[in-house]
């Protein structure tokens, strides 16, 4: 790559060398710690990921589509194996998941292959989605039903089993040391793990230190809201518990509930969408669609998630949220959850990134974390600023207290990874200082075990999103435009921060030439 020389290319061709010169380097330094993770964990793996890409993604529209899923599901054992060798070689290195990620995968696993073939989600969502292909006979259906459980029965479950009985036999040598600390070179390791998902060169102290002055900062924006409206005086994690569990704003507990809330997703995303003339130039092509996540892996899936949709547009993004339990959806958390995963949130920026033209195509896919995420987390403080929260308190601490959630896992991830806290003591701090239900909070103090760094990207992303929005205003005054400050900050795709501070200056520098120029 550094070959081609700078000077004769394009700016457009420029920036893609930086962005991939950044990118590779980063790999390159990451590659002595290729084996410092859990291929098979709570959250990821091929045990809960491929059976959600074939009810969710695989496409079902041709007989040989039929037969492509006939031909995945028989190569699940290649593939399980595959997985157990490269477990097994971590093991030879030390490298086990904590104790409660063994215990989780197990019992998921377990459940996984206990119902019967037919009863199998790789079983009912074939069998759903192959009913509307025009072209199959009730005959072929049947053949393709049978072959498919068959296959359940035969390939499927088998290695499965393989996994459960390496696992079960792992369990007794795992430990409740969670964090990343624990692995050979584990220090060196985190530090590298955030310069990867920050982009940026924060150390572990600076951002344990950056989340404890946010913390403090958000809570006092709260303090207000709640003195205002009925919890003066009251600890704020203590209030927020109240409010969510407040019958005014909980669906019921029931398949009427969750239709209900899935109902109300859409009306806000909907809603959002009506609005987004007013701070957008460029609007995506693809749709949005709202699904609940899939029975089978609620109970360890985060509270909501975004999907992106296909690249030709065949397929749109969609928000998954998780309606495990009602009572931990309460309706005022409802919109920033919205705006965060749909609009104009992952669903905005992923699309956009996903539909550039003349660019490389790994322009479109590289997942710098801190870019993606800040740009999710400044889209509900973007809300907050159009007035999408007016007349709705309580909507702005639910607002709040997903930023206050941000910050915290700062100090947690941090704590966790570099300080030796305990899962125990982080998921304690998380639930003092947010009020959030409690599986919830284990959810996702669990989720930065097995996945350490990226919990930090959010905050210090939107942080620099906001501190460049800042810098502009300061610097364009009046010809300031949050529109064309959005398309600066979008229509490259994701950026390591480092380099989004550096388009965003030659913006600020290109509407400052273009002011002068005009008033000649």
């Amino acid at each position: 790559m550094h070959e081609y020389p700078l000077d004769r290319q394009t700016p457009s061709q420029q920036l893609s060398t930086h962005i991939l010169d950044w990118y590779i380097a980063d790999q390159v330094e990451g590659e002595k710690w290729q084996f410092h993770n859990y291929p098979v964990n709570q959250l990821n793996g091929a045990q809960n990921q491929f059976p959600s890409f074939m009810a969710n993604t695989h496409p079902l529209l041709t007989k040989q589509d039929c037969e492509y899923y006939l031909m995945r599901l028989n190569a699940v054992p290649r593939k399980f194996d595959q997985l157990l060798e490269s477990v097994r070689l971590r093991e030879k290195k030390q490298i086990l998941p904590p104790r409660f990620v063994v215990e989780d995968v197990l019992k998921e696993m377990s459940n996984f292959i206990a119902r019967p073939a037919a009863e199998n989600i790789l079983a009912t969502t074939f069998k759903e989605r192959a009913a509307k292909i025009q072209k199959l006979t009730d005959t072929e259906r049947i053949d393709f039903q049978t072959r498919v459980e068959t296959a359940i029965n035969n390939s499927v479950y088998p290695s499965y089993q393989k996994l459960i009985d390496y696992f079960q036999g792992v369990l007794p040598k795992t430990t409740t040391d969670d964090g990343v600390w624990k692995l050979t070179e584990g220090d060196a390791f985190y530090a590298y793990i955030l310069r990867q998902n920050t982009t940026t060169k924060l150390k572990p102290d600076e951002l344990h230190e950056l989340g404890l002055r946010e913390v403090a900062r958000i809570e006092g924006e709260m303090r207000v809201l709640l003195d205002a409206n009925g919890f003066a005086g009251q600890p704020i994690g203590t209030s927020m518990d109240k409010l969510a569990k407040d019958s005014r704003f909980l669906y019921a507990n029931d398949d009427n509930g969750r239709n209900a809330a899935l109902a109300e997703y859409k009306r806000l995303i909907d809603t959002a969408l009506s609005h987004c003339g007013e701070l957008f130039i460029t609007f995506p092509k693809a749709k949005i669609d709202v699904r609940r996540v899939e029975a089978f892996k609620e109970l360890t899936a985060p509270g909501g998630y975004y999907q992106g949709g296909a690249m030709d547009g065949s397929r749109p993004g969609i928000f998954f949220a998780n309606l495990r339990d009602m009572n931990e959806v309460p309706k005022w958390s409802m919109p920033t959850l919205s705006y965060h995963e749909g609009v104009p949130g992952h669903h905005w920026q992923i699309s956009i990134a996903y539909e550039i033209k003349g660019t490389p195509q790994f322009r479109r896919v590289i997942p710098f974390t801190a870019y993606m995420e800040g740009w999710a987390l400044y889209s509900e403080w973007l809300a907050k600023q159009a007035g999408w929260y007016e007349g709705d308190p309580f909507g702005d601490l639910g607002r709040l207290r997903d930023e206050l959630f941000r910050a915290v896992r700062l100090v947690v991830d941090t704590g966790i990874h570099a300080k030796r806290w305990t899962r125990e003591q982080a998921i304690a701090y998380m639930l003092e200082k947010t009020g959030m239900g409690e599986k919830n909070v284990t959810a996702e103090i669990e989720r930065y075990i097995v996945n350490p760094g990226q919990a930090c990207a959010y905050k210090v992303g939107m942080l620099k999103i906001r501190e460049l929005r800042e810098r502009a205003q300061r610097e364009l005054g009046n010809k300031f435009d949050q529109r064309e400050f959005h398309d600066a900050v979008l229509k490259n795709g994701a950026l390591p921060l480092e380099i989004l501070e550096e388009q965003i200056n030659g913006y600020i520098q290109s509407k400052q030439a273009a002011t002068t120029t005009s008033t000649r």
